[in-house]
Order: structure tokens, then C-alpha cells, then sequence
């Protein structure tokens, strides 16, 4: 079996999003899912991969992997070549998985539990796939009630009925990010007590609430400095925060262990990092107690699977994220369902009963917060048909 074409396919209505399908001779078609800078992706793709990968076994997947994540100029990050190689990666596990008539989490090693519990990210409708402007974190924008799920509108304005309606649904935990705007006012660089009293408020009012009946990760996206996110994070000990995720950029990992040894909450990190030998250097330094693995970004389900392995060695839980795209969404439920370390799927519940249903033919059956297996060979799902009909979609194909 060879690989006859690369192709991609991106939606105006979804800029943040590509999705890359590569077909065999034999029929076979996998897919995989690129988040953000899209189109540098999707021209990578052509201009780059597609000379490598046509005409190769899509079988041989760890010798695509480390040709791909070694690219000939630049450096292990979240760069269009590694986003490119991560949706490479999808694709390849995806063709293999029909190909022996097994679901993803099989082919990783099986099941290791019957339902993966999932959290709640709070992002509205439109939140992170209808815009590349990043600084809609820092300005903590939502999209306006377009339905009833607008929950970053809820917890910027009413956390204690946000968190009864999660409870209500069944979910145990839940993440907000109410310090982003504050961030904008000075660059992250301080944080005033007023301030700190106006990042707290939503997680009095759910304390005051329902008590501990839900858990509360607090995401910070990268946006601070050392001493401000450590008086963020003592101000936060007495709410039980259960992770504080990416306080800081995660280039100096002294720093953030610095940090982690001065609070008592735990760090969670990061998202925004790529391959297992970054998350290496977190973990020597013990700047993490939580590894947060985005199969988009990180270098594809091969590497998640090896840095999610790596973790475990450190003692160390993993959960994969996503508030980006559905295929990466199956793809992390799958990891999530499989390593022995998983202790939670990331969702956005706008999102899984929103437009994630409008791209794919099948998702994850989500009930009372867990993520249950998926039935189909591979990822189990497929782009739907009328994404190909759409008027504002964008398809390239390179073929041999």
C-alpha cells in the first residue's frame, strides 16, 4: 500500500481550523486536524510533505513521525511544521486503524478504563474558532447567548448557576480563565489587590455555591510574570483550585518550578508544548504535576502516547486537551481511554453539541461527565459530506 494524495481542506466560517486527508491506493483515507495558522500549515503540507509522504507506506508511522518532527530548519515547538506533522500523525493512526479493523485506543494498547471523565472548559460558541487574533484571551471576549451553553459569558457573570448546571449535567469539574482580561491592563507584568478581588470572584461565588461538589481548574494561558502569578496563586490557595494551568510561558522551566515549590496548588503544564524531550525538561525540573498533552500541537497521537508513557514514569497524570477542534477531540478521548495515567478529557460542551457536529459524522457519546469509546475503526469519524459542498470551503489536493 503507498500513499497517492495529500489533501487538505479549510472552512471560511472556521479560519483556525484545516483538516488534512491522506488517501492510499488501496482506498483508504485517514484523517487528521491542524489547529491555527492554518493556511502556513496547509502549504507546508503541499510544498513540504506531500514531496516526502507521496508514494510511501502509510504504515510505517514511527519513521514518518521522526522525520517529520525533525524538520531540516527550525526547532521542537508548536510551528506550522509541527502542526503539520501532529495532523500527519492523525491520519497515518487513522489509515492503520481501518486497515486492521480496530479503533485507535486498541491499536495504542487497549482500554484501561470504561469512560474517561471529562471537564469542562467554560468557552462560549465562537470562543477560538472563528478568530487567529490571539489577544481574545488576554481581552477574555465572548461570543454574545447564541444558546444555552454561553459559558464564558456565565462565568464571567453568574459562576454559582454555571457550576449548579454543570453539576446538573453530571460533570465534576470545570475550568475557568476570569484573570486573562486583567492581564491585558499591564501585559501580565503586575496585578493589583483590586484586581485580584475581581479574578477571584467567580470562584467565591462557586465555592459559596456548591461547595467542593465540583472540581475548578484555573487556566492562565501563559499571560503572566513570575511574581504576579505567584500572588494570583496564593490569593487562589483557599478555594482548593484543583490545577493552575500555564501560569507562565514554559520556555524557563526553573522558573515555573520556582513557582510550583512556593504554592500549594498544583501546576499544570502545557498545551503549548511539542514533543516528548520539552516535556522531559518540565519534568526534571518539577515545574508540573499534571501534563496537559495537545495531540494538535505536540507532534500527533505517536507523541502524545510516548510523552503520556514518559509521564507516567515520572508519576505524573496526564490529561489531553482540547478547546480547538473536533477531530482533535476523538483523537485525545481515544488517548484518554487508553493511558493508565489519564485522569481527564478536556470538552467544551458548546462546542460538542454546537458546531462539532457540523464537521464530523461521529464524536464521542458524552454522558454525565465521561467520554465513552468510540465503536468505528481508527479515529471512528469522518468529515461530513456537506463540509465538501459548503461555499466557503477550500480544498488542495497534491497527488503522485
Amino acid at each position: 500500500m503507498k500513499i497517492t494524495a495529500l489533501e487538505t481542506i479549510q472552512l471560511g466560517d472556521y479560519p483556525n481550523l484545516a483538516w488534512l486527508r491522506i488517501h492510499t491506493d488501496e482506498g483508504f483515507v485517514g484523517l487528521g486536524e491542524a489547529w491555527r495558522g492554518t493556511d502556513a500549515v496547509a502549504s507546508y503540507i503541499h510544498g513540504m510533505v506531500a514531496p516526502y509522504l507521496l508514494g510511501a507506506s502509510p504504515l510505517e508511522i514511527d519513521k514518518h513521525s521522526k522525520y517529520l518532527l525533525n524538520p531540516i530548519v527550525g526547532f521542537n515547538s508548536a510551528s506550522a511544521e509541527m502542526r503539520a506533522a501532529s495532523a500527519v500523525d492523525m491520519a497515518l493512526w487513522d489509515i492503520f486503524g481501518k486497515v486492521v479493523d480496530q479503533p485507535l485506543y486498541q491499536l495504542l494498547g487497549g482500554l484501561s478504563r470504561d469512560s474517561a471523565r471529562v471537564y469542562n472548559t467554560c468557552a462560549g460558541y465562537n470562543f477560538n474558532n472563528r478568530t487567529t487574533d490571539r489577544r481574545l484571551f488576554a481581552k477574555g471576549e465572548a461570543s454574545g447567548d447564541i444558546g444555552p451553553y454561553e459559558d464564558q459569558t456565565a462565568f464571567a457573570d453568574r459562576a454559582d448557576e454555571l457550576a449548579h448546571s454543570l453539576i446538573d449535567e453530571g460533570y465534576s469539574a470545570m475550568k475557568i480563565w476570569p484573570f486573562d482580561k486583567l492581564a491585558a491592563r499591564s501585559g501580565g507584568q503586575v496585578i493589583t489587590a483590586e484586581e485580584l478581588k475581581i479574578g477571584l470572584e467567580p470562584f467565591e461565588k462557586i465555592r459559596r455555591a456548591v461547595g467542593g461538589k465540583i472540581e475548578i481548574m484555573c487556566e492562565m494561558h501563559a499571560l503572566w510574570n513570575y511574581p504576579s502569578a505567584l500572588r494570583i496563586a496564593k490569593a487562589l490557595e483557599p478555594y482548593d483550585i484543583f490545577w493552575f494551568e500555564d501560569p507562565m510561558k514554559v520556555d524557563n522551566p526553573r522558573a515555573l518550578a520556582q513557582l510550583a515549590a512556593n504554592t500549594t496548588i498544583p501546576i499544570c503544564a502545557s498545551e503549548t508544548v511539542a514533543t516528548r524531550a520539552t516535556f522531559r525538561d518540565l519534568f526534571i525540573a518539577n515545574a508540573c504535576s499534571y501534563t496537559m498533552i495537545d495531540i494538535g500541537w505536540c507532534g500527533g497521537i505517536s507523541e502524545a502516547k510516548k510523552i503520556s508513557t514518559m509521564s507516567e514514569a515520572f508519576q505524573l497524570p496526564v490529561s489531553p486537551h482540547d478547546c480547538t477542534g473536533p477531530v482533535g477531540l476523538v483523537a485525545g478521548t481515544h488517548l484518554s481511554l487508553n493511558a493508565p495515567n489519564a485522569i481527564f478529557q478536556e470538552m467544551v460542551r458548546a462546542y460538542v453539541w454546537g458546531y462539532y457536529r457540523e464537521l464530523l459524522t461521529e464524536l464521542p457519546r458524552i454522558e454525565k461527565g465521561h467520554a465513552f469509546p468510540m465503536t468505528g475503526a481508527g479515529l471512528g469519524t469522518e468529515l461530513q459530506p456537506g463540509v465538501f459542498k459548503r461555499d466557503d470551503v477550500l480544498i488542495r489536493k497534491t497527488s503522485l
